[in-house]
């Protein structure tokens, strides 16, 4: 059921009651009307949680907002820039503050000043950063003026990294969870400008992960008020017309000790091997060579491993390269991933997955990951996370392509204690019921299928 929702006013009004019927501090004001209106079901996300300042009964976002627009006209706007810090300061501080400045009008306000700042250097990044902060989370605020603005400011501005990198946040940010102006800026010609950034300002540890996390979104399907988006589209296009995959592997070559960046970039990849040939094309370009590496030398990195794991698994969907990563060894190097973060859900979740691929109709692979301890690390995992139900999931997955093929695996399997971890995991997660069952089939196992209806016996009758 839809949470409540309530105006800014209305919380304001009932903090201010507190103080004055109640005498309370405005902090314990402000404490209770949001203990008072959570326990009511009321959704607090889009509420500026603080107390009234002694000096003004209006919020300081919008305060700024008001020096902002009574400045907006004036010939010289890099006075006012002390303000618009000051204004993407506050937005920055949560999405209460970015919500109610957005109803008081304030992205216009924004947009002028970068408009006006356009030959200004410190004045230009200062007002696209006031832009970036204000559409986080509120793409639907950019407009065709916006995208113009955005559109030219990366053409005119591409040699200087400060001024490229606030412009692809706020592009990023204006198409999370929108399809249209994903759409819109695809087809005004925002892919060619992303790359070259990469490209130009390789460099750049900051804009490089900037650009990449950008070219990452033009491929989500998240918005969900579009029922089929262009995210396959996108891919293609950054593949084929904008030599995506060799500017993303020669950036990720240039930050080898940047883990910040090399977990962006192979999720950058991993969202555009969506073909088998792209899938090649990484392996051909260096891709899978540089992922092992990284799995070798940044183990000790949850969050890098997990990131690199997620890209072997997207590329080792081309038999070749799949080939390729059990002869170079990724099987033991994922499995020493694996019991190294056994802890961690995410990455035994990859980890498992991963392995999946590897064995998934190659029984000479199979055997490889049974002799490194695949299994026995899947298992390890199960016992590990047994309220994640995609490590569960992906676990079942992985133990049902080791056998399904490699029947002789299934007893060393069931030795380890399978059967009953995978009956766990199909009476505790919905989602596990199939894979789980046909595991436990493929294994020998006794399991009991429901059949679906079959539209015999009988009709249906009004």
């Amino acid at each position: 059921m839809a949470k409540r929702r309530i105006t800014q006013e209305t919380f304001d009004a009932a903090v201010k009651e507190n103080m004055e019927e109640f005498e309370m501090d405005p902090d314990g004001a402000l404490r209770d009307a949001v203990e008072q209106f959570e326990s009511q079901g009321v959704d607090l996300s889009c509420i500026v949680k603080a107390a009234p300042t002694s000096s003004s009964e209006e919020h300081e976002v919008l305060q700024v907002l008001d020096s902002l627009r009574i400045g907006k006209d004036s010939d010289d706007v890099t006075e006012l820039m002390a303000d618009v810090k000051r204004f993407a300061a506050h937005c920055s501080l949560g999405f209460g503050q970015r919500y109610l400045a957005a109803q008081k009008d304030a992205y216009p306000v924004i947009l002028s000043y970068c408009a006006k700042s356009s030959s200004e250097r410190e004045a230009l990044t200062t007002s696209l950063s006031a832009l970036a902060a204000l559409t986080d989370g509120q793409p639907d605020l950019l407009d065709a003026d916006g995208r113009r603005l955005l559109l030219d400011v990366l053409k005119t501005h591409r040699a200087d990294p400060s001024v490229t990198r606030r412009a692809v946040q706020a592009v990023r940010h204006c198409c999370l969870k929108h399809e249209q102006n994903r759409q819109d800026l695809v087809k005004d010609g925002v892919l060619p400008l992303l790359t070259d950034a990469v490209r130009q300002h390789s460099g750049c540890a900051e804009l490089v992960k900037e650009a990449s996390a950008a070219l990452r979104v033009m491929t989500f399907d998240d918005d969900v008020r579009v029922a089929f988006g262009q995210a396959h589209e996108h891919a293609k296009s950054i593949v084929l017309q904008h030599d995506g995959l060799k500017v993303l592997i020669d950036a990720a070559k240039a930050h080898v000790d940047n883990t910040s960046i090399l977990s962006e970039l192979c999720a950058t990849l991993s969202r555009l091997a969506v073909r088998n040939e792209f899938c090649q094309d990484i392996c051909d370009l260096g891709g899978l060579k540089l992922m092992m590496t990284l799995l070798a030398d940044s183990y000790e990195s949850p969050e890098l491993v997990r990131q690199v794991l997620g890209a072997i698994r997207a590329v080792a969907g081309n038999d070749d390269v799949k080939d390729a990563a059990v002869h170079v060894g990724g099987v033991q190097l994922i499995v020493i991933a694996m019991n190294r973060h056994v802890n961690n859900s995410a990455v035994c979740e990859q980890g498992c997955a991963c392995l999946s691929v590897l064995a998934l109709r190659k029984p000479d692979n199979c055997k490889v990951v049974m002799e490194n301890g695949g299994a026995l690390a899947a298992i390890q995992s199960m016992k590990a996370h047994t309220e994640a139900v995609n490590v569960q999931k992906q676990a079942c997955m992985l133990l049902r392509n080791l056998v399904s093929r490699t029947q002789s695996c299934s007893q060393q399997i069931l030795e380890m204690g399978a059967e009953a971890l995978i009956a766990q995991a199909i009476k505790n997660h919905q989602d596990c019921g199939d894979v789980g069952k046909a595991a436990l089939r493929d294994l020998g196992c006794q399991v009991e299928f429901r059949e679906l209806w079959t539209g015999k016996h009988g009709s249906l009758s009004h």
